[in-house]
């Protein structure tokens, strides 16, 4: 249940990393994203940390070029499943930096960021994909029109990024949501 922009089962971790929408501005995309601190290692505090501008910059060799950003996502579904929360889902979550979806740049104004413990080249869990469908059904039922508009971030900022990579399974959400949810097929990247 999302009550007030939050979900209610998630841990809330508000960070100081967001902004208002523009006026008149709902959510009508998610953008599905990975991320690993240290690169390629889960289970540590460090994303958390990033997201609320706390990353201790000697604790890593890596962290010293990141520390300095102020990034957030609205939710992180951990390795376990477990869903954090940093941004209410209502307000501008910075996650996508430039960015276009099908003309309309600038996805941080209107899209919702999930981030997914892992990297591109490793798989993601049962239980992670799990919660994003769970994650994902309560969105379109808050936000109608979200629809099935589920993309990756290497498919809104090809030239930047890459996640959530090879490894993230397509096929596997869009059978989750039982196709009466099905993605949109333009965004399910090169699946044959």
């Amino acid at each position: 249940m999302i009550i007030d922009g939050r979900l209610a089962d998630a841990l809330w971790h508000p960070s100081p990393n967001f902004n208002a929408r523009p006026e008149g501005c709902e959510p009508n995309l998610i953008v599905i994203h990975n991320i690993s601190l240290p690169p390629r290692q889960f289970g540590t505090p460090y994303v958390t940390d990033f997201f609320l501008n706390k990353l201790d910059p000697n604790a890593h060799e890596y962290f010293a070029s990141i520390a300095h950003l102020q990034v957030s996502s609205h939710v992180l579904i951990d390795r376990t499943g477990t869903v954090h929360q940093y941004v209410r889902f209502d307000d501008r979550a910075w996650h996508a930096g430039a960015s276009r979806y099908r003309g309309q740049e600038n996805c941080n104004d209107f899209a919702i960021g999930i981030e997914l413990e892992g990297c591109d080249d490793v798989p993601y869990r049962d239980a992670q994909y799990q919660q994003l469908v769970n994650v994902i059904r309560q969105l379109q039922t808050t936000y109608p029109a979200i629809g099935n508009r589920i993309t990756g971030h290497e498919h809104i900022a090809p030239q930047r990024k890459t996640d959530p990579g090879a490894a993230f399974d397509w096929r596997l959400l869009e059978h989750h949501l039982q196709q009466t949810l099905a993605i949109d097929a333009e965004h399910l990247g090169d699946l044959s």
